[in-house]
């Protein structure tokens, strides 16, 4: 299956409020994020190859993230029924595997990556402090084929200007990666 890029949805689009369970059950929603001024949503599953790549990076940069101030939140809308390596048991096992330090969520009926216009499995988006979009694009450039270690070098220079108060460096370029797997008769228009 080819890869798929993102849509990049508008700069300066709000972000759409979510409320959701990870794997515990739990409820984790954008309100979360408190003062922070950025907030990373993520939309990762557990077996992408392009996450699968990137998911030691993700856990190191988020974790850095976070300690200047950022919330980061991921979310899984992947169909768990057709694609049971990405149902919440798994989620849970592969936040412990790595480290995960933001909640890790179930987005069971795909509402909110519709929300998102989310297409693809890593597809990133950026938040300034008042809630409006200020960076989707990739991780970095390395791709599971690239031979290179993922650094998450792009998501970690948006985020840190953002926090800064500046705009995201340019040129934004978008995710690639497997396609949400979408329940049948939910795929988006």
């Amino acid at each position: 299956m080819p890869a798929i890029e993102s849509k990049m949805m508008p700069l300066g689009t709000p972000a759409p409020d979510f409320s959701l369970p990870d794997p515990s059950g739990a409820v984790h929603s954008l309100a979360d994020a408190g003062e922070a001024g950025a907030v990373v949503v993520a939309f990762i599953c557990n077996h992408c190859p392009y996450v699968q790549h990137m998911a030691p990076a993700l856990s190191g940069v988020s974790a850095e993230l976070i300690d200047r101030g950022a919330a980061v939140f991921a979310i899984n809308a992947n169909d768990a029924e057709l694609y049971p390596d990405d149902s919440p048991e798994k989620m849970e096992r592969e936040s412990a595997v790595h480290g995960y330090p933001f909640p890790y969520l179930v987005d069971a009926d795909q509402s909110v990556a519709k929300a998102y216009g989310a297409v693809c499995t890593p597809d990133l988006f950026v938040f300034d402090r008042d809630r409006n979009l200020a960076y989707r694009g990739q991780f970095d450039s390395t791709r599971p084929s690239s031979g290179g270690p993922a650094t998450g070098v792009d998501l970690a220079n948006a985020v840190d200007a953002v926090l800064a108060g500046k705009p995201a460096p340019e040129p934004q370029l978008p995710s690639l990666g497997c396609s949400i797997k979408w329940k049948p008769g939910n795929e988006p228009d």
